[in-house]
């Protein structure tokens, strides 16, 4: 069908939204509560538009194309009611972007900037928010920073399937509460799809700004999904993991172990070199030794007692090139099918 979006003719398909058509042709309408992966409810209203024809603006995000419709994505009365909405939001949001982790990446942040909101002009009415521990000790809730776009329940009720978070109350004393904290299985999609600084990390000590560090594409280095993933890096330490806009098997999502699992990487207790027994001690020996030892047993082990009396145990951690290898190893040179894989970690 073909419609037209800010005075040019454009192609649309059926059942698509007006947000993701005009999305689709490079043309920016600003969200806040919208996720992709999420199905839309139109809470935050900020992605209004005007119909030729509509007595009021509509939400782009849930509002489907229909044949020769004109639309308008910015014109001063959208912008004026973005601002009303923006200054209704920052009603109950404390200003303290200078301390709060979600400063330099904060969508809420970036809409106040784009559209000139030097104060809030309406009366401030700030009910006290009652601090309450979140589902999982891997994250902390701030809730005066809360603006109730309900992303965090959706993911979790539709992403993940837990139902663990829900809004308590109403009206001003309105706010998202882990109802169901049992059903947590930490994996952090809450924290990841807020928007602003609500839900903070509190895995590492270490905090850094979005221009102080740096982002490295990687793989989890857990099991053999594969799943992408940011390592978000300050002074040479892995600082915490992010996925947003990171294509993938997982499409932004991870589990407890990709998400929080990441400490392991800069531990004192990680081993830095072979060790060998020494009667009840380990002592540190080089590659070379280390490696002529255990071919050496290998030998002695399956000359005496076969090849069926040595077993492998592969690691999910490790690529798939090299299990392939390793059980090669062990039916090509043992000599034995005694391999098995720790996909159970």
């Amino acid at each position: 069908m073909k419609l037209h979006i800010d005075g040019r003719e454009i192609e649309a398909k059926e059942n698509e939204t007006i947000l993701s058509c005009a999305k689709r042709q490079g043309i920016r309408i600003p969200t806040l509560c919208y996720m992709e992966k999420l199905l839309p409810i139109g809470s935050c209203r900020l992605c209004v538009v005007e119909i030729e024809g509509y007595e009021k603006p509509v939400p782009a995000c849930e509002t489907y194309v229909s044949e020769g419709i004109k639309i308008w994505t910015n014109t001063e009365k959208l912008k004026e009611t973005r601002r009303e909405i923006l200054q209704f939001l920052l009603l109950n949001h404390p200003l303290d972007c200078p301390i709060c982790d979600k400063g330099g990446e904060c969508v809420l942040q970036d809409l106040v900037y784009e559209y000139g909101i030097e104060k809030v002009t309406l009366p401030k009415f700030r009910p006290k928010k009652i601090e309450v521990t979140w589902s999982t000790p891997a994250i902390k809730y701030h809730p005066s920073r809360c603006v109730l776009c309900q992303r965090c329940v959706r993911v979790c009720r539709e992403l993940v399937g837990r139902d663990v978070l829900d809004i308590v109350e109403h009206g001003y004393n309105a706010r998202i509460e882990p109802v169901r904290p049992e059903n947590c299985i930490s994996c952090g999609e809450c924290l990841s799809v807020c928007p602003v600084g609500a839900l903070t990390e509190k895995i590492s000590p270490i905090k850094g700004r979005l221009w102080q560090i740096k982002r490295v594409s990687t793989v989890c280095g857990y099991c053999g999904v594969g799943c992408t993933l940011q390592l978000n890096v300050l002074n040479n330490t892995i600082i915490k993991v992010t996925t947003n806009g990171i294509p993938g098997p997982n499409n932004g999502t991870l589990c407890i172990k990709g998400r929080f699992g990441y400490e392991f990487v800069g531990s004192k207790d990680r081993l830095r070199k072979p060790l060998i027994r020494v009667q009840e001690d380990f002592v540190e020996t080089s590659w070379e030794e280390a490696l002529s030892y255990i071919a050496k047993r290998f030998s002695e082990i399956k000359e005496k007692h076969g090849s069926d009396s040595i077993g492998g145990l592969c690691s999910a951690r490790c690529t798939n090139e090299d299990n392939y290898l390793f059980q090669k190893f062990m039916r090509a040179v043992i000599g034995t099918n005694n391999v098995d894989h720790c996909a159970r970690l």
